[in-house]
């Protein structure tokens, strides 16, 4: 029988939905969706333009791993969305090129949607492997 691990992290801010920060399962972690808040300073507003909303989400995504002793290297699969696809995803492109190397990164999906938790351009979730 599988055992699934559930992961409500220590400093981090309580997720924006009833879900877990991380489930894991067979060495796979799930992570739950990262968008661009300061987890310092949840409440405080998003930065404007998709480049530092992707740089935060990813930087999260990153503290997110390395809290359960990962890193993005693990990261094996990613679901990208974006509330204004045409207008930023160049934008979007420069910023993930910068995180993950060429050669090693992950699969992708990038999807437009119609809205994001607190107004959101971009919210990023993974697939890593351990």
């Amino acid at each position: 029988m599988t055992i699934i691990k559930r992961h409500i992290l220590d400093g981090f801010p309580k997720s924006m939905s009833p879900s877990s920060h991380a489930v894991e399962a067979d060495g796979f972690v799930f992570l739950t969706g990262q968008f661009g808040r300061n987890l310092e300073a949840p409440d405080e507003p998003l930065s404007a333009g998709i480049e530092a909303q992707t740089e935060r989400t990813l930087q999260n995504m990153e503290r997110v791993l390395a809290s359960l002793g990962m890193t993005l290297r693990h990261v094996v699969s990613v679901r990208v969305f974006l509330t204004d696809f045409k207008r930023d995803y160049d934008g979007l492109n420069a910023v993930y090129g910068r995180f993950f190397a060429e050669g090693e990164r992950p699969v992708r999906t990038c999807v437009g949607v119609t809205d994001l938790v607190r107004d959101a351009l971009v919210e990023i979730d993974c697939i890593a492997k351990r």
